[in-house]
């Protein structure tokens, strides 16, 4: 990092066009009264979402409710976007400096925030792992929007980065059945690491209590509606962007008098919104991380100067990766 007398320079990864990114140098403040200078450690890369900003898909009808906690710039571009990131705090109020932290932030080697914005991570966490401190705070504003009982039968569809999570939270759950199902039969391997039955659609077993839906596809949610039971609840956790699902709402949907509900980590669940606040919630999901069968989500890394080339990597599907996890310079 070059200095001077006024300002520092930082460096971030903007997405400037349809597939297009790069990285851009800025000024950087000097932190002012109770903010932080955050130096970054790793980022994750949230693959749905961060490859529908990279693709300009966002709709503009909900730009604004879909920006990031940090961003700048706007959809569909130039915007700086991006919100798993860990870093130790290099200057601020004492009692913050050296503590490594977890903050909802783009990709970028230096930051200044409120310290109000910042999740300290666990000593027992390793700053590696708790770049996942994002995808947890989404399952678990999931689960508390499913609000799962004692002995339930619950299906998760999507072995995904999200899916995934949601299945191993709720593996801690005393439930009656649970299982994670992807029409992928590689994914079976990564639920036998998370402790999870896993089920091909066809072979899913019906009269659920609870389907979570995290697959984002058409015919995944078809499937939802066939496997949960007679009233049930489905919980969509997956984001269409500009893609539009066709449904046969006249066939399971409303002859069996299902729900379907959308989740979305924006805000806390209102079933937990008026007892617990969004850094309570983080702070959970940091929490969390201590168990290291999380790390079976970490399926990658890349150093931040190739940050552009494996963002489009991942888009052109020649990088398959659930959490890719971008390393930088120790300087």
């Amino acid at each position: 990092m070059s200095t001077s007398k006024q300002h520092a320079t930082a460096t971030a990864y903007w997405t400037v066009g349809p597939e297009k990114g790069e990285l851009r140098h800025e000024e950087l403040p000097a932190p002012g009264p109770g903010e932080a200078l955050v130096r970054t450690l790793y980022s994750g890369i949230s693959k749905g979402t961060e490859l529908v900003v990279h693709n300009a898909r966002v709709p503009q009808c909900v730009a604004e409710k879909m920006a990031a906690p940090n961003q700048e710039g706007s959809f569909p571009g130039p915007v700086k976007y991006g919100y798993l990131s860990v870093g130790v705090v290099e200057k601020g109020p004492a009692d913050w400096l050296g503590k490594t932290v977890f903050c909802l932030y783009p990709h970028q080697d230096r930051y200044v925030v409120p310290v109000e914005s910042l999740t300290v991570v666990p000593h027992d966490v390793p700053a590696r792992r708790a770049v996942l401190t994002g995808t947890v705070e989404t399952a678990v504003n999931g689960l508390w929007e499913a609000g799962p009982r004692l002995g339930d039968r619950v299906a998760v569809i999507g072995a995904g980065l999200v899916g995934g999570m949601v299945a191993k939270l709720l593996s801690a759950f005393p439930l009656g059945r649970l299982q994670l199902i992807d029409i992928d039969p590689d994914k079976r391997s990564f639920a036998d690491a998370l402790g999870v039955e896993f089920s091909h659609p066809d072979d899913a077993l019906p009269d659920c209590d609870i389907v979570i839906h995290c697959s984002a596809s058409q015919s995944g949610l078809e499937r939802s509606l066939q496997l949960v039971g007679d009233e049930g609840e489905i919980i969509e956790m997956s984001w269409y962007a500009d893609r539009h699902v066709t449904l046969p709402l006249g066939e399971d949907f409303h002859a069996r008098r299902l729900s379907l509900r959308a989740s979305q980590v924006g805000v806390v669940a209102r079933s937990r919104r008026h007892r617990r606040t969004n850094a309570d919630r983080l702070e959970l999901a940091a929490s969390l991380l201590r168990d290291p069968a999380f790390d079976a989500f970490l399926t990658g890394s890349s150093t931040f100067d190739e940050l552009p080339d494996v963002v489009q990597r991942l888009s052109d599907g020649n990088l398959d990766a659930l959490c890719h996890v971008i390393e930088y310079p120790r300087d």
